[in-house]
């Protein structure tokens, strides 16, 4: 037995509506794409970071530089996430 097909002018329970739904901002976007940009030009500029020194608890500074971005990366991406929620929700995340 196939379930009931919904009515065709009946919206999807998590579609908002197009007159709330609302957008970010240019400024945010704008800022939510350098904030997810940044550790992409960190992590590819490698001359910048080929090197053994200095080292940390005795890790090559090529290691834990690129350990070190994971994070900063992950904070990035949760910032530009928080900049884009609030331009859609009116200014609360």
């Amino acid at each position: 037995m196939t379930p009931p097909t919904p009515h065709p002018r009946t919206p999807h329970p998590r579609t908002p509506h197009p007159r709330t739904h609302r957008r970010s901002s240019p400024a945010q976007r704008a800022v939510a794409s350098i904030l997810v940009l940044v550790p992409v030009v960190a992590l590819m500029w490698v001359p910048s970071y080929a090197r053994a020194t200095p080292r940390l608890w005795g890790f090559p500074f090529f290691y834990w530089y690129q350990l070190l971005w994971l994070f900063i990366a992950a904070g990035c991406t949760w910032a530009a996430y928080v900049v884009l929620a609030r331009g859609r929700s009116g200014g609360r995340p």
